[in-house]
C-alpha cells in the first residue's frame, strides 16, 4: 500500500452518484489537498469504471471501503435515504465525512451524528459547494456596502427538467429535497441561520414520482422575509434575488454553477439596470479544499457541525409546515435547537 503523501488527506467515494461523476470526483482531481484513495459500489464493475478514470482502488461494497486503513475521510454522494445511516458508519470507522445535501430532513438524525462527529473528535461536513463559489461572497460584500439598502426579501427558485432514459422514458434527476436544500440555504445565508417558517407547501404526486414541487415562506428575526420555490419537474431555473429598501439585485446561474461561467448581477435602482460582472470560480474543487484543509491543519469543526445542525432544522420545521393541514401556524427554528409549534399534531412521516 502507497505511503501516505504528506499534507494530503486522502479520500474514499462511497458511490458511484452522478454528481460524483460529473462534479465532484474530476474537481477532487484538480485539489492538490486530496488525493481519491478508493471508490465503493455494490457492482464492482461499476466501482472500476470510475476508478479507471478518478484513480483509487475499486472496492466492492460500502462496509468494505470503511474497513481501509488508506482511508482517512470519505465523500458521501448516496441518496438521501442512505445519508444518516453510511454517516453513521463511518464516523464510527474513524473517518471524517463529507455528505451530499441534503445530510438529514430530521433534527433529531442529524443531533445523532454531530453528536457522535464531536464524540469521535472527526469531521461531519454537509456538501453545499455553492457556498464556496465568490460570487456569493460578493453579493454579501454589496449588501453590506448598502447597495440596495435595508434587505427586505430575499426570493430564490430552483428548479430541474426531467430527463430521458435510454429508452426514452423521462425520469427524474433528482429528489425534491436535493433541490430544495439550495434555496433554503441560501435563505439562511443572507437573512440568518435561525429563520421562521411561515408557511410550507408540496403538490401531489404525479407519474414521475412524489412532490414534484414545493415552496417555502421564511421570516428573520430583523421583520425579512423569504419566499422559495423548488422543483423537479419545471423547466430549468436557479437564481436568487434580493429586494432591499434602495434597490433590487438578481443572481442567475447561482446553484450549478459551471466553473467557466461568467457570474453577471444586475443591479437595479432608480429605475436603472446595470450589470456587474465577476470572476468564474470552481467551488466544487474550492469546498473539497475547505474539507481538506480543516482536517489537516486540526481547524475547530463546530462551525461546520452548527451549520449542518441549523439547516437540518430548518428542513424538519419546512417539511412538518407543508405536511401540516388546515391553516397555517408558524414553526420557530430556535436557536437551542428547538421548534415551537402553535398546536400539537402527530408526527407526519
Amino acid at each position: 500500500m502507497p505511503a501516505q503523501k504528506a499534507g494530503v488527506l486522502r479520500i474514499g467515494v462511497l458511490g458511484c452518484a452522478d454528481i460524483a461523476e460529473r462534479r465532484m470526483l474530476p474537481s477532487m482531481a484538480r485539489q492538490p489537498l486530496v488525493e481519491v484513495t478508493a471508490i465503493a459500489s455494490r457492482s464492482l464493475a461499476k466501482a472500476r469504471a470510475f476508478t479507471g478514470r478518478f484513480g483509487g482502488t475499486p472496492v466492492a461494497g460500502y462496509a468494505g471501503l470503511l474497513e481501509r486503513d488508506d482511508v482517512d475521510a470519505v465523500y458521501l454522494p448516496l441518496p438521501p435515504e442512505l445519508h444518516v445511516e453510511w454517516t453513521l458508519r463511518a464516523l464510527q470507522a474513524g473517518k471524517h465525512v463529507l455528505c451530499e445535501k441534503p445530510f438529514a430532513a430530521r433534527l433529531a438524525d442529524a443531533d445523532k451524528a454531530v453528536s457522535l462527529a464531536r464524540e469521535r473528535g472527526l469531521l461531519l461536513m454537509e456538501s453545499f459547494m455553492f457556498l464556496h463559489h465568490s460570487q456569493h461572497a460578493r453579493v454579501q460584500q454589496l449588501l453590506g456596502d448598502g447597495l440596495i439598502g435595508e434587505l427586505r426579501l430575499f426570493g430564490s427558485e430552483f428548479g430541474i427538467p426531467l430527463r430521458r432514459d435510454a429508452d426514452g422514458i423521462p425520469r427524474r434527476a433528482s429528489t425534491l429535497p436535493e433541490v430544495a436544500a439550495y434555496p433554503l440555504r441560501a435563505a439562511q445565508l443572507f437573512l440568518g441561520p435561525h429563520l421562521r417558517v411561515a408557511g410550507a407547501h408540496v403538490s401531489p404526486a404525479t407519474a414521475h414520482g412524489p412532490a414534484p414541487a414545493g415552496g417555502a415562506l421564511l421570516t428573520a428575526a430583523g421583520g425579512a422575509t423569504a419566499q422559495l420555490a423548488y422543483g423537479v419537474e419545471h423547466a430549468y431555473r436557479s437564481g436568487y434575488d434580493l429586494w432591499g429598501s434602495q434597490g433590487r439585485l438578481r443572481l442567475e446561474r447561482a446553484f450549478s454553477t459551471p466553473d467557466e461561467h461568467v457570474p453577471v448581477l444586475h443591479v437595479e435602482q432608480g429605475g436603472a439596470v446595470r450589470e456587474i460582472r465577476l470572476a468564474p470560480d470552481t467551488h466544487f474543487t474550492n469546498i473539497a479544499g475547505v474539507f481538506a484543509r480543516a482536517v489537516l491543519d486540526r481547524e475547530d469543526f463546530t462551525p461546520h457541525t452548527e451549520a449542518l445542525l441549523a439547516h437540518a432544522r430548518l428542513t424538519d420545521a419546512v417539511e412538518q409546515a407543508a405536511a401540516r393541514p388546515g391553516p397555517v401556524q408558524h414553526a420557530d427554528c430556535g436557536s437551542d435547537g428547538s421548534r415551537v409549534e402553535r398546536r400539537r399534531r402527530e408526527d407526519f412521516r
